[in-house]
């Protein structure tokens, strides 16, 4: 990553700079809005101290240079300790170089770092008196902050009691996670407020909010301990001696949450070298958290190293922040897109003005669906707030509201199908072509071609696009109907051509329930969804019969997703039977129906499971990563879940603290470090290979 710095070529753009910045920080750290994103920010402020350095006689007093919040906030409540901000660093040359001016500054190597995630949120003073939260107050200019002490009790992991009686100042950052973030913006907009753009100024404003008539929760993450005024003098004495790592752990002994409890916990580190290690386990998570992130935070950890090392006006000198990429960048939005999925949905795509994120230029975004763009009061030619991180597809969050000009037009919805000119079901919130699959035929019968579901090789999407013109398939079952006749009377199909693609087709027809059903394309399931419903139940016929209550005993399966799948099979039932009239197999090979008296599944001791093989994976989590080798190294990812699920386990795409093993392979990334931060076992394929040995073909 290079060293973002904006080019001020002469004083008039020097001043400029300096209105820019101030006006943007004042926005930021007032409210949580502002009408440049980070990394445009950073690269401003930069270039202001670059262009201070080449002049110094020519520094505007305004300048945010050297001052915490850039300069643009004050408070009324003193702090004790002055609260600063943190010096920031883009590169691993950057950090090297900061490591080597610390070590000179205090006359010794440093032996130990503590590296922690940088979190995306508001940094507040809690003062606790014989244990109870008495007040909160905001960094404000770092010498005084507000005081946000009405929020109390809003907080979740900032506990009203200690579990001590102690007298201190826990500081720390108030942020949303994703899932308290979408929670706001859905009670803001009930009760008529526009959204929020982001999950830093939800919190922002959240924070300050005194008289609204509802309450959204908000996270805190401890990162500093000290004495407050009455503090015990030998427990004022020992705090001050401990080094960081240990201040943390005596947080969260006190109750209050720290990154202790998350995927990306604070470590210590002996050398540049496991810092700079770390730092990218840390990114490599990024995308996987709950919380945003916009660096690493890097501190010497001893107390006397800090004490050596001093602090500045506006940051200390033993501590520095290592910036990530942008994930979230402001661009505009031009236009509204709407295009026919395989099942008839019909899906909104944002068109963007092209902007770089994270290294990659964004054009295109998700909107989600109509319901979406509405709550959010999508507007063509707003100003977006667009996120993205690591391989998440690009979305817009939100308007940012207060840079509209007025000049904002309002999308228009479809009023009929955008591909076929049918009716559209607007019932449901994601909207549906009354077409359903037959609107975008090519597109279903593709996907159920494909290696994951029905694997029918030789039928590809230039073929699948010559029998429908061709009249000769109208929908899946049709395929299965095909005479040799009519495929060598198409162009381009010889005879060898078509006796392949024929016994393709016979082979389709063996393939197991999961995979015919996944083929289905039943919204709400996917590949893996698939395989639980057709285990659970063993055969078609027992899935249709299931009603709601019965499809939510399967694994995954909660009370809103029940009655959909319930309903589109119901609507599926006509080709369902025009599949089984055709010699489609409808069972899964190895399940056992559930009872029909209980609706359970086979107990272990029953003759039905007592004549299988023993599940060497029964009840565990797996996640498959990196390339397989060995036994393993020709399985597609679907092939190794469905390995994974006839041996008993559940396959997973994502690490968590419910994983149970990880099958890590060459190249394994992310998900291995997680799983190493977790402490979930790890297997190489060969492992693996051999712990499932009795299901590996």
């Amino acid at each position: 990553m290079t060293t973002p710095v904006a080019e001020i070529v002469d004083a008039a753009a020097y001043t400029q700079a300096v209105e820019d910045a101030v006006k943007a920080a004042a926005a930021y750290y007032a409210g949580g809005t502002s009408p440049l994103d980070d990394e445009t920010y950073d690269r401003l402020v930069r270039g202001i101290a670059a262009w201070e350095h080449d002049h110094p006689d020519e520094v505007l007093p305004d300048s945010p240079t050297g001052k915490v919040a850039g300069g643009a906030v004050e408070g009324d409540v003193p702090h004790t300790v002055a609260m600063l901000s943190l010096d920031n660093v883009f590169s691993p040359e950057e950090f090297t170089a900061w490591t080597t001016s610390l070590c000179r500054r205090i006359g010794r190597d440093v032996t130990r770092f503590s590296v922690e995630p940088k979190l995306d949120g508001l940094a507040i003073a809690a003062r606790y008196t014989d244990g109870h939260l008495r007040q909160l107050i905001t960094r404000g200019d770092g010498t005084a902050g507000e005081d946000v002490s009405h929020a109390i009790g809003t907080i979740e992991g900032l506990p009203e009691k200690l579990t001590e009686p102690v007298t201190v100042e826990v500081r720390g950052e108030v942020l949303m996670t994703t899932a308290q973030f979408e929670h706001a913006n859905e009670v803001r907009t009930a009760h008529g407020g526009q959204p929020f753009a982001n999950p830093r100024n939800a919190a922002a404003g959240t924070l300050r909010a005194k008289d609204r008539e509802y309450t959204v929760p908000m996270t805190f993450f401890g990162y500093g301990l000290l004495p407050f005024a009455g503090t015990e003098t030998a427990l004022a004495a020992r705090l001050g001696e401990l080094p960081h790592s240990d201040l943390m752990a005596q947080t969260g002994a006190y109750g209050v949450n720290t990154t202790a409890t998350t995927a990306v916990p604070g470590i210590t580190a002996d050398t540049t070298e496991q810092v700079l290690t770390r730092i990218q386990e840390i990114a490599a998570l990024r995308a996987q958290l709950p919380f945003g992130i916009d660096g690493i935070v890097i501190k010497a950890d001893l107390a006397a190293d800090q004490q050596a090392a001093g602090s500045g006006t506006r940051a200390p000198r033993w501590a520095i922040a290592y910036k990530l990429a942008a994930v979230e960048k402001i661009t505009r939005l031009l236009e509204v897109e709407w295009n026919v999925g395989r099942t008839g949905i019909i899906a909104p795509r944002a068109v963007l003005e092209p902007v770089e994120i994270d290294g990659s230029t964004i054009t295109y975004a998700t909107l989600h669906n109509p319901a979406d763009i509405t709550r959010r009061d999508l507007r063509l030619g707003d100003h977006v707030m667009v996120y993205r991180a690591g391989d998440v597809i690009p979305r817009v969050e939100a308007p940012v509201a207060h840079l509209r000009t007025g000049d904002e037009q309002p999308i228009v919805f479809p009023e009929a199908c955008p591909r076929c000119g049918s009716g559209i079901d607007a019932s449901q919130q994601r909207w549906r072509c009354e077409n359903g699959r037959n609107c975008h035929l090519v597109a279903s019968l593709s996907y159920a071609a494909g290696r994951d579901q029905l694997d029918i090789e030789g039928l590809g999407h230039t073929r699948v696009v010559q029998l429908v013109d061709a009249g000769l398939v109208a929908d899946l079952a049709d395929l299965f109907t095909l005479t040799r006749e009519q495929l060598l009377g198409l162009e381009r199909m010889g005879e060898t051509s078509t006796d392949n693609l024929l016994a393709a087709l016979a082979t389709a027809r063996t393939q197991p329930l999961s995979r015919v059903l996944c083929a289905l394309g039943v919204r709400g399931t996917g590949r893996s969804m698939s395989r639980r419903i057709a285990r659970y139940f063993a055969t078609m016929d027992a899935i249709r019969a299931a009603d709601a209550e019965t499809m939510q005993q399967v694994d995954g399966i909660g009370t809103e997703k029940a009655p959909s799948i319930v309903t589109e099979l119901a609507e599926l039932g006509p080709l369902i039977d025009k599949l089984a009239a055709a010699g489609v197999n409808m069972t899964e090979p190895g399940a056992t129906p559930p009872s029909p008296t209980t609706g359970d599944t086979p107990a272990a001791d029953s003759p039905a499971a007592t004549d299988a093989p023993e599940m060497p994976l029964a009840g565990m989590t797996v996640v498959v990563t990196g390339a397989m080798t060995g036994a393993l190294e020709k399985l597609s990812r679907n092939e190794m879940n469905e390995l994974i699920e006839r041996a008993g386990g559940r396959s997973s795409s994502g690490v968590s603290k419910k994983t149970t093993l990880v099958v890590a392979g060459e190249g394994a990334g992310s998900k291995r470090a997680k799983a190493e931060t977790l402490g979930i076992r790890l297997a190489t394929p060969d492992e693996f290979a051999a712990l499932i040995a009795d299901f590996v073909d």
